[in-house]
């Protein structure tokens, strides 16, 4: 490429969506890979990128204000959109966690330097390396890529439209957290049912030293059987999420209604 700065300009454009992505895209915003590490990522591949993505149709390779805005926006869309898995699956820990009767033990979260309970980052983990292990990190690099064609350099502009889709993917986290928790909440419920029962026909029993080992027995248990179907679970709500995020950053987007609860 011999137009120099055309190149730069499209190397800072690029440079700036893919760190918004790196940001919070999961996996790639934890905190246990190296920052250092991270910022090389995001320079070598905005450096490969550069000189393909300035010659894609409708794209505007020209530093300004605007372009600079706009690739910021494409960036934080796009990974807020993903990070919404994490959040599903926190929340999820938080619903097993009190059902488990571990609702007061936290612990220190280094991805949001918080406290949050031990069950959320447990389920946090588990999500982590379904997403590795299904190669979903490597589809998150070409929808990456693909976004350049989706949205060219400086052709975003962030609208209402888009603020409001987000905010109901968000809505959507509850309902897939529920649903992600469901199976323990419904046995541990019916373990109070039966406690209770218990307890009327035997008053003399202690009911309340019997609950809280009982639910969070039969809790682990259930929990260890639904682990065969969190990687399918788990896959679709990033599917959906990716095409939300897709749909999202186009120029001119269909009015997007799918989340988590999709």
């Amino acid at each position: 490429m011999t137009d120099w700065p055309t190149f730069l300009a499209a190397l800072t454009l690029a440079l700036v969506r893919v760190s918004g992505m790196v940001l919070f895209a999961p996996f790639f915003s934890s905190t246990a890979l190296p920052l250092r590490a991270k910022a090389v990522f995001v320079g070598v591949v905005a450096f490969l990128l550069a000189p393909l993505v300035s010659t894609v149709p409708q794209a505007h390779a020209q530093l300004g204000f605007a372009a600079l805005l706009g690739e910021l926006a494409v960036g934080l869309v796009y990974g807020l959109s993903l990070t919404l898995l994490n959040e599903m699956l926190l929340f999820a820990g938080q619903i097993a966690g009190v059902q488990f009767s571990f609702s007061l033990v936290n612990l220190l979260d280094p991805s949001s330097s918080i406290q949050t309970p031990l069950l959320g980052d447990l389920f946090q983990l588990f999500g982590t390396l379904v997403l590795i292990t299904a190669g979903l990190d490597r589809v998150l690099l070409a929808s990456m890529v693909r976004s350049f064609r989706v949205a060219p350099l400086g052709a975003f502009a962030f609208t209402r439209l888009t603020a409001l889709a987000i905010f109901r993917a968000g809505a959507g986290v509850f309902f897939a957290a529920v649903e992600l928790a469901a199976p323990v909440l419904a046995a541990t419920l019916l373990v109070e049912i039966a406690v209770a029962l218990l307890g009327k026909l035997s008053p003399q029993l202690p009911v309340m030293s019997l609950t809280v080992p009982m639910k969070t027995l039969t809790g682990f248990f259930i929990l260890i059987a639904a682990l065969a179907l969190w990687p399918h679970f788990i896959e679709a709500r990033f599917a959906s999420l990716l095409d939300l995020a897709e749909r999202l950053i186009s120029i001119s987007p269909a009015a997007p209604h799918a989340g988590l609860g999709g």
